[in-house]
């Protein structure tokens, strides 16, 4: 299952994301890959490409967003960055998602896509 979280001109965001996710040792070996920009944007960090491969990556990242979220702190005036998502024609905000919702979220856009990639039950 590929899915994409935005910068939403929050580039900071997404590379404090990426970090965390480096970091946990549930989500370290998640294939994560940053989209930088072209055109006007050329260089600017746009996205976050994820590749979330079975029930128990969903989980596992599901967790660690939730987690990271909380640590972000609130600053006046922005919404922050990193708090859209998108999967196929799908763009939804996770910002206010615990992390079992969030989790809940992935699962159903995954069988909804029909994705038949391994999704730990066979």
């Amino acid at each position: 299952m590929h899915i994409q979280v935005l910068a939403e001109g929050d580039e900071q965001a997404l590379t404090d994301l990426r970090a965390w996710l480096r970091r946990g040792p549930s989500t370290a070996g998640l294939r994560v890959e940053s989209v930088k920009g072209d055109g006007p944007t050329m260089g600017v960090l746009e996205t976050l490409d994820l590749v979330l491969s079975n029930a128990t990556a969903i989980a596992n990242f599901a967790v660690a967003y939730a987690t990271w979220r909380t640590t972000r702190p609130a600053t006046a005036g922005t919404s922050g960055g990193a708090r859209t998502m998108v999967h196929g024609d799908s763009t939804i905000d996770i910002s206010d998602l615990s992390a079992e919702e969030l989790a809940e979220l992935l699962r159903r856009l995954k069988s909804d896509s029909g994705d038949a990639a391994d999704t730990g039950s066979s």
